[in-house]
């Protein structure tokens, strides 16, 4: 398999990043741990992560600070993807974000089937619902923590898709407003100029979907969604799932800025591009 980087962005995660980066660990992943890096950038946590915390997972693993710490996480996924050595590069903008076991392998293979590939994995939250209601009616990081048990994980990993929801209703080939472990080439980062550092508001409001929305539009690139493999989100108080309120303003304020910024009304990405299946490695074009 190709060199492959992992930036994952932290903050305030003392209990979700362990969990993320177990499962983004080799033995989880099924991959062998010189194959990959994963380069972790905190953005000025109180107690910061350090590498050697996680030693024990085997992993060829760093971790930064990031040099200009803001409420918004741009800056420190730019200065991860200038760390990165790999020549295929995926983001975590929230490391609360647990991967399903199958995830790294099943990029690797998928951007391999273009020389300009984006590739798009699908989009879950811990839960009986989305977070943002469910967190209303109760739902909380006991209830998470329990639920987890339940299923006894990380025993089996794709269990966690008995335990989530789906951020996309249209289903896994239905509009895409953004990916949570977006791959691309080192070149296609180069390309895109990385994150938009104009997205400074907390959480980098939408800077994520306009991300994936730039990377499909540069000239000849090819989306190609990652199909049996995602990422879990962990409840964490984050702006966009903590309440409705708050995940709508977050909206709100961020679609302005994209108006302002791009010129054009925010949508999501409606064309299904190629899939790719991990479990039969079936290809649609």
């Amino acid at each position: 398999m190709t060199r492959l980087s992992l930036v994952v962005v932290s903050y305030e995660m003392a209990r979700e990043l362990p969990r993320t980066l177990l499962s983004l660990s080799p033995a989880h992943q099924g991959v062998e741990p010189g194959e990959y890096e994963i380069v972790v950038v905190d953005n000025a946590s109180r107690t910061p992560p350090r590498a050697e915390d996680f030693a024990h997972l085997g992993a060829d693993l760093s971790v930064l600070r990031c040099s200009a710490p803001s409420h918004s996480p741009v800056r420190a996924i730019n200065e991860g993807l200038a760390q990165a050595r790999g020549a295929l590069i995926g983001v975590w903008i929230d490391g609360a974000r647990m991967a399903s076991p199958g995830l790294i392998r099943a990029c690797a293979a998928a951007a391999a089937l273009h020389p300009r590939p984006v590739v798009a994995t699908l989009n879950y939250q811990l839960g009986p619902d989305l977070q943002r209601i469910s967190s209303a009616q109760g739902y909380d990081r006991a209830r998470e923590d329990a639920l987890l048990d339940s299923i006894a994980w990380p025993g089996d990993g794709y269990r966690l898709f008995e335990i989530a929801t789906a951020e996309t209703r249209g289903g896994p080939l239905g509009a895409m407003l953004e990916s949570n472990a977006l791959f691309l080439p080192r070149a296609l980062w180069d390309e895109l100029g990385g994150y938009d550092e104009g997205f400074a508001e907390p959480g980098g409001s939408v800077v994520n979907p306009d991300t994936l929305i730039r990377a499909v539009e540069l000239p000849g690139t090819q989306l190609i969604r990652v199909l049996g493999e995602g990422t879990f989100h962990q409840i964490h108080g984050g702006l966009s799932t903590s309440t409705q309120d708050r995940a709508m303003n977050m909206l709100k304020e961020g679609s302005r800025t994209y108006l302002r910024l791009r010129g054009k009304p925010l949508m999501p990405v409606r064309f299904r591009g190629w899939t790719y299946d991990s479990r039969t490695g079936a290809v649609e074009r």
